[in-house]
């Protein structure tokens, strides 16, 4: 007769083996439900060039070519899922999309509650200004002063800045980030603060636009990154994995050649 203390341990191990097996053939909730449907949900603002900008055509710039090549990676199609800044992160725990992209900085604030995949895209903050008008903002305190008018986002870092650093400013907010630039050049506010990537782009497309800063910005240097939600481990590794691959085989570098040059 087996002794029943044998028998116990017995059993534990088989449960253990199956719990193993069980776990080796499927996937977390998430992974599953993405590789069945063949579709991943990625959430954009869509107004940030050059990463991700939303027009009649769709979307394009860095992130969107980055998450695309992903998506053949996975063998599934994207269904684009429009948010906004303020509610970035409402949106992601609401499980409104399985990722979110559009340069969104990595900071210890989102890290507390989602994943991040490896950063990219290296920036400080810098200012947008009017080119006349480059010389007078040579430092924070330049900007901040009742004279001058600052036009923010909602919802992001860069707000968070400017709450923070320009308090004594005439400060303004503006809920479409991509008109920003246009009012800063027609004289309707004088900063924008903003990131290395999309202050040197509205420069470049607008000649009555200047990057201030760009050589010292006004904060230590960061990165960007994609931000997953964390109920399915299995989702944040295939993703970390799929990212390390196509960076492998010269995605990234291919994207920043094209959007960020």
């Amino acid at each position: 007769m087996i002794p029943k203390k044998t028998l116990a341990v017995a059993a534990a191990a088989l449960f253990a083996a199956m719990s193993l097996v069980s776990q080796a053939t499927h996937a977390g909730p998430r992974l599953d439900k993405i590789m069945d449907t063949k579709v991943i949900r990625v959430g954009t603002p869509g107004d940030y060039r050059p990463f991700a900008i939303k027009t009649d055509a769709g979307y394009s710039g860095h992130d969107i070519d980055v998450i695309e090549t992903m998506a053949k990676e996975l063998g599934v199609k994207i269904e684009y899922v429009q948010t906004s800044w303020p509610n970035l992160v409402k949106d992601l725990q609401g499980d409104k999309f399985d990722v979110a992209v559009g340069g969104i900085t990595r900071n210890v604030n989102r890290m507390r509650i989602f994943d991040m995949l490896p950063g990219y895209a290296p920036f400080g903050k810098v200012a947008l200004v009017r080119a006349a008008d480059r010389a007078k903002y040579t430092s924070v305190d330049a900007m901040n002063q009742p004279t001058v008018r600052v036009i923010k986002n909602p919802g992001g870092t860069n707000e968070t800045y400017v709450l923070a650093n320009l308090k004594a400013a005439q400060v303004s907010t503006h809920d479409k980030n991509a008109e920003i630039p246009a009012l800063i050049a027609e004289g309707k506010g004088d900063v924008m603060i903003t990131e290395t990537y999309e202050a040197l782009h509205y420069a470049k497309a607008d000649p009555r636009l200047a990057a201030a800063f760009v050589d010292a910005p006004l904060t230590p240097k960061n990165y960007l990154g994609f931000m997953l939600p964390t109920d399915d481990a299995d989702y944040v590794r295939v993703m970390g994995f799929v990212w390390g691959l196509v960076d492998s085989r010269g995605t990234i570098k291919q994207a920043a050649d094209k959007w960020l040059k």
